[in-house]
């Protein structure tokens, strides 16, 4: 469980927790923002409402004007009284005569100045009610209306609205500290400029011909708004179990494919020491055979002369050792011949194989122990497939005897390099393995590829001789080529894909 927590795994752990943090922050954003939308529009919506509502206490008042002719201002007062207890948005009421010596009435006492600028605004109407800043109050505004709604007018009747209960809300979004609201006349002029909007994401003027007030919102956004404490805590705490189940999971994966292929090159390793045994035996059988045949058949020969002489002399004497010696002889050769016979190999047609299938096995079942050694082991391979009528197995054999060769060769240096290059040569196939080793010795060099010949105190000096009878069963050649630092085994085996297609 230890090996779950290692460096790098922890560093991947710590990557794995930022992107669910920043997954969960934009996903907080979305959420922020989406929520602001929604608020936004229904502020907007109740806003809009309450404007037109503005629309329908102008007329009425206006009505009541008109109707009373200036003879009953109590009645006008009454209702305006009424309009403002229901309405608090909605603080002043005031009637101002288009005559600058006419009376004003209204809920609140107001200066000659703000009479004057009134009554200027209903003479510029031309029949939609006009907006004017209130010069006195801040966040207030003048709805004008000239009464009756005629170039005959006779009055302007005002509504002094307070733009911030205009947009209040009972909603406790608009209580927060990072949210901003703004109301802003068509010109541009903010309403609420204590708290001005900045960068907004909301901004559309309310639904009202008379008041195309311009409603903007927007909500500023921290590191605390995006991260909030406990869904920092269950992303973390998910991300962390995820991924360690995954690491687990990978690991636990990993494991088996390692077992398999351990034992996958166990097996590949048995059938090659296996196959070298019995080589490196028949071998040696045919060289004890090529070796023992000529002294056993001196023997019999010798047993042959002796039951001659003795035919002419004491045949009681020495005829039972001849002859002894004569069956001992038929039978040791009999034996070497039997042992010859057995370390053939009985092989069956051999079938055209791909010899990169051989550099890849090679490779997996030696690439481990080049590690180990400190040994850059490269194989250069091409990309199509490199044909040639040979026994797989044997193939891997003679890269193997090489390459081990190769191995031994850099144990007392170090930066040992070996090289397998495999590809075709015109018509022919070619496979080097070369190192940057010491090389051979000059006087080694012919006698190279001769059985029990070897420079290794423990060797048996089969190995390359086995590697030539092997590529020479395949119809190839191997021969060892000088090179100024290290050595170079060059085989060369005919083209299977040429044979196929002559075959054909």
């Amino acid at each position: 469980m230890n090996s779950l927590f290692r460096p790098h795994r922890l560093i991947g752990w710590l990557f794995a927790v930022v992107l669910g943090l920043f997954g969960l922050a934009m996903a907080q954003a979305n959420i922020q923002l989406t929520q602001q939308e929604a608020e936004s529009r229904e502020l907007h919506r109740l806003a809009s409402l309450r404007v037109s509502q503005h629309d329908a206490h102008l007329t009425a008042l206006s009505a009541i004007a008109v109707a009373g002719a200036g003879q009953r201002p109590d009645l006008f007062l009454d209702v305006a009284a009424t309009i403002l207890k229901f309405y608090p948005r909605i603080e002043e009421v005031q009637l101002v005569s288009l005559d600058p010596a006419g009376d004003t009435v209204g809920t609140t006492p107001i200066s000659q100045d703000v009479e004057a600028l009134i009554r200027a605004a209903a003479i510029r109407s031309t029949g939609v009610p006009e907006l004017l800043l209130h010069p006195l109050r801040n966040g207030h505004y003048f709805l004008i209306k000239r009464s009756p709604n005629s170039d005959s007018a006779i009055y302007a009747l005002a509504l002094g609205i307070d733009a911030a209960q205009l947009v209040g809300s009972e909603s406790r979004f608009w209580s927060k500290a990072s949210v901003q609201i703004d109301l802003s006349l068509p010109g541009g002029r903010s309403l609420l400029s204590q708290r001005p909007v900045s960068n907004a994401q909301f901004s559309q003027p309310l639904e009202s011909v008379s008041q195309p007030l311009v409603l903007q919102t927007s909500r500023s956004t921290n590191l605390a708004h995006l991260l909030p404490p406990f869904p920092v805590a269950a992303v973390i705490g998910l991300v962390s179990v995820v991924y360690f189940l995954t690491i687990a999971f990978v690991q636990q994966r990993f494991q088996v494919r390692a077992a398999e292929r351990d034992a996958e090159m166990r097996r590949m390793e048995a059938q090659l020491t296996h196959a070298s045994r019995v080589n490196a035996m028949g071998e040696m059988a045919s060289g004890m055979a090529h070796e023992l045949t000529q002294p056993l058949t001196a023997i019999l020969a010798q047993a042959q002369a002796g039951r001659r002489l003795l035919a002419r002399g004491n045949v009681e004497a020495v005829d039972p050792a001849l002859s002894d010696i004569g069956t001992q002889a038929k039978r040791a050769s009999a034996i070497l011949e039997r042992l010859r016979n057995w370390s053939r190999p009985q092989r069956g047609p051999m079938t055209s194989t791909d010899l990169r299938g051989a550099l890849t096995n090679v490779n997996a079942l030696l690439g481990p122990e080049a590690d180990k050694r400190g040994v850059d082991l490269e194989f250069d391979m091409p990309d199509a497939p490199v044909l040639a009528v040979a026994d797989h197995v044997e193939m891997e054999q003679v890269l193997h005897n090489l390459i081990r060769n190769a191995f031994e060769a850099l144990e007392a240096q170090s930066g040992g390099k070996i090289r397998v290059r495999l590809g075709i040569d015109k018509e022919d196939i070619y496979l080097d393995v070369i190192d940057n080793g010491p090389g051979i010795h000059d006087d080694l060099r012919s006698r190279l590829f001769t059985p029990f010949v070897t420079t290794r105190e423990n060797g048996t000096g089969l190995g390359l001789a086995l590697c030539q009878r092997l590529v020479e069963r395949a119809g190839g050649e191997i021969t060892y080529l000088h090179t100024d630092t290290g050595a170079r085994f060059h085989i060369t085996l005919p083209n299977g894909a040429q044979q196929k297609d002559a075959a054909q």
